[in-house]
C-alpha cells in the first residue's frame, strides 16, 4: 500500500536535493572571492533551484504542472553539474570536490526521473 506524503519535505528527493545545495555552499565558501558575483553565483543559484523547483510543482494543482516543475528541477540540476566541471577545469574546484557533488547530483537526477515517470502512471 503507497504511503501518503503530506508535504514536499517528505520527499527523499527533496531531502536530497536540500542536502545537495548545503553540501554545495560548503564547497564553494573557499572559492576566490572574484568570482562570488559569477561561477559561485551560478553554482549555488542552479543548486538551491533544485529543491525549490520540487516544492514550488509539489503546490501546483495539476500533475502536469507537476511534473513540468520536475523537468525544470532536472535542467537545474544538469546546469550545476556542468558548472561545477567548469570550475574543475578552470582549477576552482578540486576534483575530488567535484566528483563528490556529482555523485551526489547523479542520485538527485535518479530520483527525479523516477517521481516523473511514477506521476505519469497515476
Amino acid at each position: 500500500m503507497a504511503t501518503k506524503i503530506d508535504s514536499y519535505r517528505e520527499l527523499i528527493v527533496w531531502q536530497q536535493a536540500m542536502d545537495l545545495a548545503v553540501s554545495i555552499y560548503e564547497a564553494t565558501k573557499s572559492w576566490p572571492k572574484d568570482e562570488l558575483y559569477g561561477l559561485t553565483g551560478q553554482v549555488r543559484r542552479a543548486a538551491t533551484s533544485v529543491p525549490a523547483n520540487i516544492a514550488e510543482g509539489y503546490s501546483r494543482e495539476s500533475r502536469a504542472t507537476y511534473q513540468q516543475f520536475l523537468r525544470i528541477a532536472q535542467g537545474s540540476l544538469k546546469e550545476l553539474e556542468t558548472h561545477l566541471l567548469v570550475a574543475q577545469r578552470v582549477g576552482i574546484a578540486s576534483a575530488e570536490t567535484v566528483e563528490a557533488l556529482m555523485t551526489s547530483s547523479e542520485s538527485v537526477g535518479k530520483l527525479l526521473r523516477l517521481l516523473i515517470r511514477k506521476l505519469s502512471t497515476l
